[in-house]
């Protein structure tokens, strides 16, 4: 097991590799890399259409082993109440900084950049109505087809339910989907190999297509992103995970350093999902939990997009000399908030958002969307870490609050000395059985596992 351990070790050294290698690609070679750009689409897309069937099996395994379907909708109740006042929170932050910066007064905008601010807002928004029918999927089938995480968060809890109300009768097929899982996580832990050659892609084409100009010109709005994404991961997160839960922000985030690593190089917070969903099951935070938490965070929780879509705003508004007023920041910036559900893993998605708000509220505001296209890339990267982080430590709060996470074992992860099975991706205590000779047990283990407090964890998991 070592020396598998040491090979993934080798693969994410690749992927520093690879990063570099790509902004290097990117400034000597513009023309070439940004035809690489394939390249990086391709790998995120391998990792997505991983996304339906880890989030369906984990869901499905977690709710169809609790007894009780109020403790299901308590940790669901838990985890949409602190992403509200989170996301607040991160809307107060990202006003307060952008006022006190006011960082776009010294730019003008040219016809070009005009024309792109106006592209970005054509179908950017959509009304509340429109959302709430698009969880709804046309079938079963298409909740895994199309990609859509709530569409598969709303079969896998109705699949799960179902199972759960079946009793006994229910167990054989979360025994199955315990094998489905099983097979998923391999699947992703292959398609992981080929994360250095996606990585090289999507950095050199990034490069390549924005060069230094744009990012000299609005260093100040980018810098200042990335220091208050910085300041409310470590003082706002940190200090609630530490009192709440008496976890190190710094010893959870190096736990997922790998997962940051792959962000950092696919510029999309979506293609860890899979991961944090192993991993906080492996960090000993019982399957329910993780698999309510995580994908509805990944559409509800968007710390780093709020503090993004309240400086970007108040950026523009400043470069149009059409500074807006608190009531209108406010305003604004709620129904932004409110427009980006779903749309946290999605590259880009952000920059859309950002124009559909404005084309709806100050329409002439719609063309200094131009002004940061160059830099969106570059910013969005941050607004992806700062999603991640804040579902992980969303996922760790809601467990400790619901006595969902077995604390022990989280302090012995967290330490290294109950490593993550990088080959597996699973392990005997949290989910399907990793090994071919667990076959045998996975029946009693999966209807019953971690359904109370996460009680009964094997301290040899994952090892």
């Amino acid at each position: 097991m070592a020396a598998r351990r040491d090979r993934t070790h080798y693969l994410y050294l690749a992927v520093i590799g690879a990063v570099l290698l790509g902004i290097a690609v990117g400034f000597l070679a513009p023309g070439v890399a940004v035809e690489l750009k394939p390249i990086g689409t391709g790998f995120v897309n391998l990792i997505k259409m991983m996304i339906s069937p880890i989030i369906f099996c984990t869901i499905v395994l977690g709710v169809g082993s609790v007894r009780k379907a109020a403790k299901v909708g308590a940790v669901g109740g838990l985890a949409l109440g602190y992403f509200l006042i989170m996301s607040t929170v991160a809307l107060a932050i990202g006003l307060v900084v952008g006022n006190i910066l006011e960082p776009g007064s010294s730019l003008h905008l040219t016809k070009d950049l005009a024309e792109a601010g106006a592209a970005q807002a054509q179908g950017a928004s959509e009304s509340t109505s429109d959302f709430i029918l698009g969880i709804i999927p046309k079938t079963i089938v298409s909740a895994f087809t199309e990609g859509e995480v709530l569409q598969t968060l709303l079969v896998a809890l109705l699949a799960g339910f179902a199972l759960q109300a079946m009793g006994k009768a229910g167990e054989p097929v979360l025994r199955g989907i315990g094998h489905i899982q099983r097979l998923v996580f391999r699947i992703l832990a292959m398609i992981m190999w080929a994360a250095p050659v996606g990585a090289f892609g999507a950095m050199a084409a990034v490069v390549g297509a924005t060069g230094v100009d744009a990012l000299k010109s609005l260093a100040v709005i980018m810098i200042g992103f990335y220091i208050t994404c910085a300041l409310f991961v470590f003082l706002v997160l940190g200090t609630l995970l530490r009192l709440i839960a008496g976890v190190n922000i710094f010893a959870l985030l190096k736990y997922l350093g790998r997962e940051f690593l792959l962000i950092l190089s696919t510029s999309s917070s979506e293609s860890a999902l899979p991961r944090l969903i192993a991993k906080m099951e492996h960090l000993g935070v019982s399957k329910p939990v993780v698999g309510i938490t995580v994908p509805t965070g990944y559409s509800f929780n968007l710390d780093g997009t709020a503090i993004y879509l309240t400086m970007s705003s108040l950026f523009i508004a400043e470069a149009m000399g059409s500074p807006l007023k608190i009531g209108e920041q406010i305003s604004l910036l709620v129904f932004m908030v409110i427009a980006s559900k779903g749309a946290a893993g999605v590259t880009g998605a952000g920059l859309a958002t950002l124009a559909g708000g404005l084309q709806s509220h100050r329409p002439e505001l719609v063309d200094g969307v131009g002004l940061i296209v160059g830099i969106d890339r570059f910013m969005s990267e941050a607004r992806a870490l700062t999603n991640f982080a804040g579902n992980a430590v969303a996922t760790v709060l809601v467990g400790t609050w619901t006595k969902e996470i077995d604390k022990e074992r989280a302090a012995e992860v967290l330490a290294g000395r109950v490593p993550f099975d990088e080959t597996t991706l699973v392990d005997d205590g949290h989910g399907a059985p990793a090994d071919a000779d667990a076959d045998a047990d996975a029946g009693a283990d999966v209807p019953d596992q971690r359904g109370a407090g996460g009680g009964d964890t094997k301290a040899t998991a994952g090892v």
